[in-house]
């Protein structure tokens, strides 16, 4: 079959690696792609919020399935663009509809699907420029730290985490008043925080069915100890070391369970990856996010653990028989780490020549913010490039990536030397 990968970062470079493997896939594009994906399928110079341009390549190429990367696209309804156009309804989507997109399009509607549905996450409200007081007051009646997460699509850099209730407050009438997020913190849910130590579950679901991924962890600030700004990611690993068999059955019972039975009885069509970003508070998890396709750096690590041929499992998504699929899953840890260019998450410099990436031969450099510019490779984002290896343990697996990392320059060059450090 002819497939199409919508989206340019590391986490669709890892997509197309996989599904270039497959038997099953004649031709492959991506659009827009980067330099990693040019290598195994052909880049198409499209935005993916480009609907009408997406359905003349569909038509011209004859694709038969389109595997939705990032979130703008599912929140912004290109599965029911497809669905409601007699030329593509037969065109398989390997992502949510839109009104089950607003699992992670709205932070409010994720909060309440959750309570309705008995699914542990932290006590919330939620606030816009018209009650911005009743926002103090809710801050007052919570102990620090204080969590305000702007209500729509943020990048991922929507969340502030802050100790100083003074501090708390400035912020939300900043977002809310002074559009710090712009239409993304028009809404902000403030939180209960929670202690404890995090993890991602990805789940794929059907409409009916689910199976269950390997759980990954990665690492969302920029600097090591994880401080300093949130990013969109600079590491993974792959297992959780402390996912035990008996917290994994929880997660499975207590949240994977009620969120597909929970999509069923809301009427809510999910044909796609199901992200839950999850706190492990004491000895029971909690969910502190949706997210509505994989995440990224995750993919770098939870993909390439995964045996099964990637096209017959979106096919069984497809049409709904994910319930026949046995997954196999590598024995072996995975590790991801990110560099980045010199000032990512603030501003940062384009265009600066990549070296030595031919000379890795230990891991797998997933392209990211990378295209090719007259024949060499270039950066052309904040995330650069994923340098991912596999390890008997995860700490194998680490040292083999950065052991990788000393072949490769760029100008600025960034990485975080400590990821894993808190295992």
């Amino acid at each position: 079959m002819n497939i199409l990968i919508l989206g340019s970062g590391g986490r669709e470079h890892t997509f197309a690696w996989k599904i270039a493997q497959s038997s099953l896939c004649k031709s492959l594009y991506v659009a827009p792609g980067n330099s990693g994906t040019a290598e195994v399928a052909t880049n198409v110079n499209i935005g993916v919020t480009d609907f009408e341009a997406i359905k003349t390549l569909v038509l011209d190429k004859g694709i038969n399935m389109v595997v939705v990367g990032p979130e703008d696209p599912l929140v912004q309804g290109i599965h029911d663009f497809f669905l409601n156009d007699n030329q593509l309804k037969k065109v398989a989507v390997i992502g949510p509809e839109k009104a089950a997109s607003e699992l992670e399009g709205s932070k409010e509607f994720a909060k309440e699907f959750m309570f309705r549905h008995n699914i542990p996450t932290a006590a919330y409200k939620s606030f816009d420029a018209s009650n911005v007081e009743e926002g103090y007051a809710f801050l007052e009646t919570l102990n620090p730290p204080y969590v305000l997460k702007a209500d729509g699509l943020a990048a991922g850099k929507g969340v502030l985490i802050l100790q100083d209730l003074k501090e708390a407050k400035t912020e939300l009438k900043s977002m809310l008043v002074d559009a710090k997020f712009g239409a993304a913190s028009a809404k902000v849910v403030i939180e209960e925080f929670l202690d404890g130590i995090e993890l991602s579950c990805f789940v794929l679901a059907d409409g009916k069915n689910y199976k269950i991924l390997p759980t990954a962890k990665d690492y969302k600030r920029i600097g090591e100890g994880d401080t300093g700004l949130n990013t969109g990611g600079m590491g993974a690993v792959s297992p959780v070391p402390f996912a035990t068999p008996e917290f994994l059955n929880k997660i499975e019972e207590r949240i994977v369970k009620p969120t597909i039975s929970g999509l069923q009885k809301d009427n809510l069509p999910y044909k796609g990856f199901v992200f839950i970003g999850i706190i492990k508070v004491g000895d029971d998890p909690k969910v502190i996010e949706y997210n509505v396709r994989m995440g990224d750096p995750e993919t770098e690590v939870v993909l390439p653990r995964l045996k099964n041929d990637l096209v017959e499992i979106f096919q069984a998504i497809a049409n709904q028989t994910l319930d026949k699929i046995d997954i196999k899953i590598d024995e072996r840890a995975a590790t991801t780490i990110m560099l980045v260019s010199g000032g990512y998450p603030e501003a940062y410099e384009k265009g600066n020549e990549i070296v030595g990436v031919d000379s890795i031969t230990d891991s797998i450099a997933f392209h990211a913010g990378a295209k090719i510019d007259n024949g060499k490779i270039v950066t052309s984002g904040g995330r650069v490039m994923a340098i991912t290896s596999y390890g008997n343990s995860y700490q194998e697996a680490i040292k083999k990536s950065y052991q990788s990392i000393e072949k490769l320059y760029f100008d600025k060059m960034y990485y975080r030397k400590d990821i894993g450090f808190d295992l």
